[in-house]
């Protein structure tokens, strides 16, 4: 059970490490010209800086990134029309995915990126199209082979993102919203500490901006306004359990999980950008435990400090942290203490896990649709 959990999980890594570069751009374009980015930290007061951030950053999260993902996903269980007809059927779930949350009373409308949602319907569209092509294969005239080719591509990709937008998407906006209530829930019972159970579950599942921008700043900003900075700006945006968890790869990881880490601490912690770890707990499940033991420590040492930031730290990385950081000197010091505590507990965690369950490695090379059909063995509906 475990061996099949952690192919499943590296199945799901496989959509999203092809195309961190693209997670890397979209980074570093909103690192630098977001209205709280670098350049206007610096300064900077060009007219195009805000042109650039509104024609990209927004699209490229919300449509670009899991595009990429539910591509890749197709293409691993079926090529390259496998991957076109995930894309398309991606559509329908993005447009179908918009939420509405009510917060403190106050009605919060969004659309989330669907990461999530892409990983879905990536390889089940990749099967669709694989059983479709076996059905006509056989059937097909000499001479129609790409006008039958091309037009059940079509039909099935019009099904699919129908399927997208008035099934699957708004199940994944369900799903976001579970999340969001039970976040709320949980802190209502005065437990904040283990609001980081779900929201790290939320997290490697690709649903950290719903939970963060959907239910914890709403909240935050109740609390800025009150008392000038907010502990519900750090539970989701902490940097430091991604940190542990990546060094402990470092040190006690192996293969190409080993040799990436490095550099995806450097887009993590410096950049902000988290979606880059969360590949590394899906490719090994057990590996929650440690993100579980880092963000429950840091948060404990939040509440303790009575810490908080005064704005949102966009992106998540230790220098929005510097920019964001209380006057305060207690406060301020249970920000720092807190995330130290955080990626000293998760490495530790993580590196303990990684020597009882080491991770198999994941390489390019496993990428064949015979290998992903394996992974998938017991999901229902794909065999």
């Amino acid at each position: 059970m475990l061996e099949r959990i952690q192919r499943l999980g590296g199945f799901l890594s496989s959509m999203v490490i092809p195309n961190i570069g693209a997670f890397i751009a979209w980074g570093l374009i909103t690192a630098l010209f977001i209205p709280t980015g670098w350049l206007k930290e610096l300064g900077a007061d060009w007219d195009w800086i805000d042109d650039v951030s509104g024609a990209t950053v927004g699209p490229m999260i919300r449509y670009l990134l899991p595009l990429l993902i539910a591509y890749t996903g197709g293409k691993l269980i079926y090529g390259h029309r496998g991957g076109v007809l995930g894309a398309i059927a991606a559509m329908g779930v993005i447009g179908g995915a918009a939420f509405e949350l009510t917060v403190s009373g106050d009605l919060i409308e969004g659309n989330p990126p669907q990461f999530l949602g892409a990983m879905l319907v990536g390889p089940l569209a990749g099967w669709v199209m694989r059983e479709i092509d076996k059905f006509f294969e056989p059937r097909t005239p000499a001479g129609f082979e790409m006008l039958i080719n091309n037009f059940s591509q079509g039909i099935a990709g019009l099904f699919l993102a129908v399927i997208g937008w008035r099934i699957i998407g708004p199940i994944m906006r369900e799903i976001a919203n579970a999340f969001g209530n039970m976040v709320e829930g949980i802190d209502d019972a005065g437990l904040l500490p283990l609001i980081d159970l779900p929201i790290e579950v939320a997290k490697v599942l690709f649903l950290n901006n719903a939970i963060n921008h959907g239910v914890l700043t709403p909240l935050g900003t109740t609390d800025v306004a009150e008392s000038g900075h907010s502990i519900y700006y750090l539970l989701e945006t902490n940097p430091g359990p991604g940190l542990g968890l990546l060094l402990a790869y470092w040190v006690a990881g192996k293969g190409l999980a080993k040799l990436s880490a490095p550099g995806s601490i450097i887009i993590h912690f410096f950049g902000g950008i988290h979606e880059v770890y969360f590949p590394y707990v899906l490719m090994n499940p057990v590996m929650i435990i440690a993100m579980w033991a880092g963000g429950i420590s840091a948060d404990i040492i939040f509440v303790i400090f009575d810490a908080g930031l005064k704005v949102v730290p966009s992106p998540g990385s230790v220098f929005a942290y510097i920019g964001g950081t209380p006057t305060d000197g207690t406060a301020a010091a249970g920000v720092w203490i807190g995330m130290a505590v955080g990626a000293a507990a998760s490495f530790v965690v993580g590196t303990i896990l990684l020597r009882l369950f080491p991770v198999k490695d994941m390489t390019d090379a496993d990428d064949d649709s015979d290998d992903m059909a394996d992974a998938m063995a017991g999901v229902p509906g794909i065999s």
